[in-house]
């Protein structure tokens, strides 16, 4: 407090002494420096209105100084250094101007962070039906070889596993019915041979009179009758599955191959292309007799699976056959793997057991990756809404609570807020905020919200 006193003393003293020498005639003039800081501590005000009247009427040919305007405003220095930090401030900011929901970023900068835009455009939403499924083979694509002629395996020419062809040979059977069939009908196709040439014998006697009618007669009977007998021996050998040609061109073969007849051996054919998925018997095996293995292979076409569903009574009415079907694996860490199948088929009958209607599933499975007896999840369509506006979920992001989208624009990309309707699992309806044509982003606007959220941090500062 003494010091502040002591300071004022000192002060007033020196404003006197100076305002003494001021009003002596020819006294210098009061620098104003000076002048200005005791008028700011108020300890004196200076005489600068006197001053200048005296120094006018010393030099009236001298043109007078303009007013200060801000003269005897204590504020005057106040508002001219804010007036200045005003002007740098205003410089400063103009750098980079930014608008209240509005990313400014360049092509290069869009295309670095991976952000994905889209056309925005109407579409389809489809709802869902969650139900558990079991693959099972189709049952139209799946056959076993059976042993149609009592013998034995004398040749198995596929391994468990192996492909076939249709119509492909995959095993071997020495079996005496077999042989018998054959023989029946060679021997038919002789005496065919024979009774046809003694017909056309006959025929041209009784032409040139030297046969008699009876003995012409007698040769056509015989002829028809043969004929008769190769057609019954031809279908006993297609009712085993064998071909009269083959038949009667393999005899050939054994005429000039005496030590190897192909009289006893039966070929068994895949009726239909896959895989051996089942092999019932080995070289050596008895086959054809009660008692005996019925089939040696079994061969399935597994390009197509199907999906047994259980659908609880409830839900069945939305189930309807050629709905579209979303199927993921039941285990976990493999929901990245997704199929699209057909409902082929919705039983009119429930389960008295379990009060759930059948429903088939047919899975186009071309890398063999869905084997039968696995655990499923089916997404069962059950509606479709169309929508003037659809966009993709990943596109809505949360901002203040609202949900928006990042519309692109010539300098970058602007929020705008948007109202949701309906959904499913991949994309939302917008009833408000957005019209179709507009370009969006679709994939990682996540980071436009961070990038949002920092310039309006900076702005607010």
């Amino acid at each position: 407090m003494r010091i502040i006193l002591s300071v004022a003393a000192a002060a007033a003293l020196l404003a006197a002494g100076f305002a003494l020498g001021a009003a002596a005639p020819g006294a210098p003039t009061l620098p104003d420096r000076l002048r200005q800081t005791l008028a700011s501590v108020g300890l004196a005000r200076a005489p600068a209105d006197d001053h200048d009247q005296r120094y006018a009427a010393a030099a009236p040919d001298r043109p007078k100084a303009a007013p200060d305007p801000h003269a005897g405003d204590d504020h005057a220095g106040h508002d001219h250094d804010h007036a200045h930090g005003n002007e740098h401030g205003d410089a400063h900011g103009a750098d980079e101007p930014h608008e209240a929901g509005t990313i400014r970023m360049r092509p290069d900068q869009v295309a670095g962070q991976d952000i994905v835009t889209r056309r925005v455009e109407g579409g389809t939403l489809a709802r869902h039906l969650l139900v558990p499924g079991t693959i099972t083979p189709d049952t139209d694509r799946i056959a076993r070889v059976p042993a149609r002629v009592v013998g034995t395996v004398a040749e198995m020419r596929k391994r468990l596993g192996d492909a076939v062809q249709a119509n492909e040979v995959v095993a071997i059977l020495d079996s005496r019915e077999v042989a018998d069939a054959k023989s029946e009908y060679l021997t038919a196709q002789v005496q065919a041979e024979l009774q046809t040439i003694n017909f056309e014998r006959q025929q041209k006697l009784l032409a040139s009179r030297s046969a008699s009618e009876a003995a012409f007669e007698t040769a056509r009977a015989a002829y028809l009758e043969n004929r008769l007998r190769v057609d019954l021996a031809r279908q006993k050998l297609s009712a085993l599955g064998l071909d009269a040609a083959e038949v009667a061109a393999a005899q050939k073969r054994d005429e000039a191959t005496p030590n190897q007849s192909t009289l006893r051996r039966y070929p068994l054919r895949s009726p239909l292309a896959g895989r051996i998925v089942e092999r019932k018997v080995d070289v050596g095996t008895a086959v054809g007799k009660e008692g005996d293995p019925a089939d040696l292979y079994t061969v399935a076409d597994l390009s197509t699976v199907w999906i047994e569903l259980s659908v609880p009574t409830v839900d069945l009415a939305q189930v309807r056959e050629g709905a579209r079907v979303t199927v993921t694996p039941g285990r976990t860490g493999e929901t990245e793997r997704r199929a699209e199948g057909r409902v082929i088929f919705v039983s009119p009958f429930l389960n008295p057991d379990t009060r759930s209607a059948r429903v088939v599933v047919a899975l186009p499975n071309p890398d063999f990756a869905w084997r039968p007896g696995t655990f499923v999840t089916a997404e069962v369509e059950i509606a479709q809404d169309s929508v003037p506006v659809r966009i993709p979920k990943a596109a809505v992001q949360t901002v203040e609570g609202r949900s928006v989208v990042f519309a692109r624009t010539a300098e970058g990309f602007e929020k705008r807020p948007v109202t949701l309707g309906r959904s499913d699992d991949e994309a939302y309806e917008v009833t408000a905020g957005l019209e179709p044509g507009a370009e969006i982003a679709v994939g990682n606007a996540f980071l436009l919200k961070a990038e949002l959220g920092k310039a309006d941090a900076g702005h607010a500062h």
